[in-house]
């Protein structure tokens, strides 16, 4: 199965039944929600997948992507896909796949705070607060910055104290939350 950007370009897809890509519909739906605050900002997506939303986000003019993936696999097919879009580009982003569980690399990664941070994990696995703690606890996040959660509709996660809704909106099975800090 193969993935397709917002502007056409194929991107490879994970390998078996592990990752779940965020569906076209929802990513568009993302762009156009951050529309405003991507170009020139630092991405960081957790849970990555195949990296299609830190594609999304350098075709839009993001100035940094770091994309986290434990699976050796999948953070390979993230490495590649963010590498293409990459060189179809005229600015020069930096990005990085880091192939570590996310939990353990924000808490023992050194911190340079994220301007968008967009987290996918899987749904039933119960990650959304403690992912949100770890990044209010070490800083991961700007002051301005936004965290964006896609969940399960039926399954919406809990809102930790410190975390603001911004937004949410349901597409079907997906659905998104835009918090912000304070």
């Amino acid at each position: 199965m193969s993935l397709r950007l917002s502007g056409g370009r194929k991107l490879q897809s994970p390998p078996g039944d592990k990752a779940r890509p965020t569906a076209s519909r929802v990513r568009l739906a993302v762009m156009n929600m951050l529309a405003a605050e991507i170009p020139q900002a630092s991405w960081l997506e957790l849970f990555c997948g195949s990296g299609v939303m830190g594609c999304e986000a350098l075709q839009r003019g993001a100035a940094r992507v770091v994309a986290v993936e434990e699976d050796r696999a999948i953070s390979q097919v993230a490495r590649s896909n963010l590498q293409l879009v990459c060189s179809g580009l005229a600015s020069d982003p930096e990005v990085s796949v880091v192939n570590q569980e996310v939990r353990h690399w924000l808490r023992t990664a050194a911190v340079t705070p994220f301007d968008l941070i967009y987290a996918d994990p899987p749904y039933a696995a119960e990650l959304y607060g403690p992912v949100l703690q770890v990044i209010s606890e070490r800083g991961w996040l700007q002051p301005e910055g936004l965290v964006l959660l896609e969940y399960a509709t039926k399954k919406p996660p809990e809102r930790p104290a410190g975390w603001t809704l911004v937004k949410q909106k349901n597409y079907g099975g997906s659905s998104l939350m835009l918090l912000s800090q304070g």
